[in-house]
């Protein structure tokens, strides 16, 4: 950041008083421009033993394959991103089925909220951040070509809770 968006005059990185870490700060108001993690959320669609996965029709990673999600618009809650995500990636409707993992992810300043979901009508088609959608049996799961680390996390836990019976709320953190 290099100007405020306050007042238009330059910033300088440094301490606020009362404060621990450096922030933007403006040299001309004070304004204090606070830059914190972006939230992800998503949904791991269930349709009967398969899974929904969307492959990217934009950056990062074009081509490569993820579960229904992206980043939080204000205004809206974790579970309405969710399923307006899952609604723009995938054209599924859903109907979600609780919280399911959360992934700390410190070098890139992102949370994901991961959400288990269930199908509505059967229906899902490429919306325009997706080549196609398709539905996966495990062993079907292009693992190599997964978009994200914490996709094929998420993923792996799924799989694992699924053969357990149980699906607790997983938190975890993804390392470089």
């Amino acid at each position: 950041m290099n100007y405020c968006s306050h007042c238009g005059s330059t910033v300088s990185l440094r301490v606020p008083d009362d404060d621990n870490l450096l922030r933007h700060v403006c040299d001309q108001c004070g304004t204090i421009h606070y830059q914190n993690p972006k939230i992800v959320t998503g949904c791991v669609v269930e349709v009967e033993d398969k899974i929904l996965l969307c492959r990217r029709a934009i950056q990062p990673r074009h081509g490569l394959w993820t579960v229904p999600a992206g980043f939080l618009e204000n205004g809206e809650t974790l579970e309405q991103g969710a399923v307006r995500e899952t609604m723009e990636e995938a054209q599924a409707r859903v109907e979600l089925n609780g919280l399911y993992a959360v992934y700390n992810i410190p070098h890139v300043s992102q949370v994901y909220v991961m959400f288990r979901g269930r199908l509505l009508d059967g229906q899902f088609g490429a919306g325009p951040e997706s080549l196609e959608v398709e539905l996966f049996d495990e062993h079907e799961i292009p693992w190599d070509d997964l978009a994200f680390k914490v996709i094929h996390r998420t993923l792996t836990e799924y799989y694992q809770h699924r053969s357990e019976g149980d699906f607790p709320v997983y938190i975890d953190e993804i390392k470089i």
